[in-house]
């Protein structure tokens, strides 16, 4: 009996070690998977980008297809995000440049353009020059009405026909003294159109809007398209506007982008290339208003990795995780397959190996090797701990789970005049940033006290238990050391008092849950302790005291009850 119980001690005490390690190995496994629930990781943005389009690459494409000007955009872009391939990209526009100069001020060749306006004929004018340069002229204007009054375009014929109207709200009516800006634009949208540079959906939201207009005698909704029209088109040349909107499905990206190119003027070929590379100036638009200039970053390093990447961070349309761990890429093509499949198994993951972390320390460190001390958890209260634990890490690893993002630079504010004007508005400043370093030190420092804690308890405990005194001393023992046990949330609110202090001082960055978490680790230190150890510990010692075996029947034969002989 006695090897027997060896032999079970001995078991017990190998696969604790066991235990612990698979679960460490589980956590951290888990912990590499680059899978979020509310941002995504760099090195999912890596997989996706792998094997698509570089910056350089897609810029040369874009030349061999005489798109100056766009691929002039993506140079920038490419040198901002120090793509390697930025270097022979240059050298391919300064080759075409030598070969056809004349281009280069609209951006490239248009054969609906040539008849009007000569496109090679002015060599002199080397770079890219805004559209709105070429149609403010009164020549210019005159070719160009002479030329859509022949289109036989219903579409056309309706815009052409606004040049009429009186109520314009902020532009000069078009055939009045000071109207030439109304004129141009009303003009270029009617080329826009009949060259077919609109998408589908822009093309017949502005043809509807021109009805609408003419039917009321005012520009109505139409002035807004025009007023950022008018921004774009004083930005961006003829090739680079006519791909923006080939792009756009709608008056409303319109105006976000003219709203973008005003509030950010500098990362305009950013955001230009962005809606080139993904196809879609809408959810480009979209993202920026929400995030702003983190966002913004986010979109920079997407454009770095490849078009794959940029498609699937707009896709998600969440912020980039970089406080996160590095990922795996094996991981990652998984990832990006099977994104829900695979946050699943990652959730499961820490649950599962906290689970097993528990029950080996629980084997390990609370029962010695014949101590005769018995386990005091079983597997649902190991169980409910480690989805406590496990639900903590799945906080640590989304920064973005619980944290509300401040208002985005790049939204709307009160409407204002700018529109018209060259002066870039200047928002206030705000970042969206995930956890600091600080935050985070301040989180792991807290942590690692409880558990130096949680063991202390547990060493106690386990003294306690060696003890050579009988049951109720070891009771009287156990009560002795309540204040110890409680230890955990005495040093939680010590943590979270100092943290608010280091706060206001400045010496940490602002931020509740650094403070609260030494409250939280606390609360679950404590639990631990005596749910999972000292009740147990003391349910046995007072069924030892009163003679029980352990299992609540009193084993001492004076507890049995005496039957009395019949007479």
């Amino acid at each position: 009996m006695r090897d027997s119980t060896l032999g079970r001690h001995n078991l017990t005490a190998f696969s604790a070690p066991v235990l612990v390690v698979a679960g460490l190995l589980i956590v951290i496994a888990a912990w590499l998977v680059p899978a979020n629930l509310k941002s995504i990781s760099p090195a999912l943005l890596r997989s996706a980008g792998q094997g698509t389009a570089t910056l350089g690459g897609y810029g040369r494409d874009l030349i061999a297809v005489d798109k100056i000007g766009p691929a002039a955009l993506v140079l920038a872009a490419a040198r901002a995000t120090q793509d390697p391939e930025a270097p022979g990209l240059a050298a391919a526009l300064a080759l075409f440049a030598s070969r056809q100069p004349g281009l280069m001020a609209w951006g490239g060749w248009d054969p609906a353009l040539d008849p009007l306006f000569h496109l090679r004929g002015d060599p002199t004018r080397r770079g890219s020059t805004p559209v709105l340069t070429f149609f403010l002229t009164e020549r210019a204007r005159g070719t160009l009405r002479i030329h859509l009054e022949k289109s036989g375009s219903e579409g056309v014929q309706a815009l052409l026909r606004l040049r009429e109207l009186t109520g314009t709200g902020r532009f000069v009516p078009a055939t009045r003294p000071g109207g030439q800006p109304l004129d141009a634009l009303i003009l270029l949208t009617g080329l826009l159109y009949e060259g077919g540079h609109f998408s589908p959906a822009l093309q017949r939201e502005i043809r509807a809007l021109a009805n609408e207009a003419g039917r009321i005698k005012e520009l109505g909704e139409l002035e807004g398209f025009c007023v950022n029209l008018l921004s774009l088109g004083r930005r961006l040349d003829w090739a680079q506007l006519s791909e923006l909107l080939r792009r756009t499905e709608g008056v409303k990206t319109v105006d976000e982008y003219a709203h973008l190119a005003r509030v950010a003027p500098d990362q305009l070929p950013l955001i230009y290339t962005a809606a080139l590379f993904s196809d879609s100036a809408d959810r480009v638009a979209g993202y920026l208003i929400e995030f702003g200039k983190p966002g913004l970053e986010d979109l920079r390093t997407a454009l770095g990795y490849g078009q794959g990447a940029v498609k699937q961070l707009l896709a998600r349309r969440v912020p980039i995780n970089r406080g996160g761990a590095a990922g795996v890429d094996a991981f990652a093509e998984i990832a990006l397959l099977h994104p829900q499949l695979v946050l699943g198994l990652k959730y499961l993951g820490y649950f599962l190996g906290v689970f097993l972390v528990l029950r080996g320390l629980d084997r390990w460190l609370v029962l010695p090797g014949g101590d005769g001390l018995p386990a005091v958890v079983g597997h649902m209260k190991a169980g409910l701990l480690a989805f406590a634990f496990g639900l903590l890490l799945v906080v640590v690893s989304e920064p973005f789970l619980l944290k509300a993002a401040p208002a985005s630079e790049f939204r709307f504010r009160l409407p204002v005049l700018v529109a018209i004007a060259n002066s870039p508005v200047s928002p206030p400043t705000q970042t969206i940033k995930s956890m600091d370093s600080s935050t985070l030190v301040s989180i792991g420092f807290f942590a690692a006290l409880q558990i130096a804690m949680y063991f202390t308890c547990l060493r106690k405990i386990r003294e306690v238990s060696r003890q050579s005194v009988s049951a109720l001393v070891k009771l009287r023992l156990m009560e002795n050391e309540e204040n110890l046990f409680d230890g955990g949330l005495y040093v939680g609110i010590g943590g979270t008092a100092t943290a608010l202090v280091l706060q206001v001082l400045g010496v940490i960055e602002a931020n509740l849950l650094a403070a609260y978490s030494s409250n939280l680790f606390g609360i679950l230190c404590v639990a631990m302790v005596k749910i999972r150890h000292v009740r147990p510990y003391k349910r046995q010692l007072i069924l030892e005291s009163h003679g029980g075996d352990g299992s609540g029947r009193d084993a001492s034969p004076a507890a049995a009850p005496r039957v009395s002989a019949a007479p």
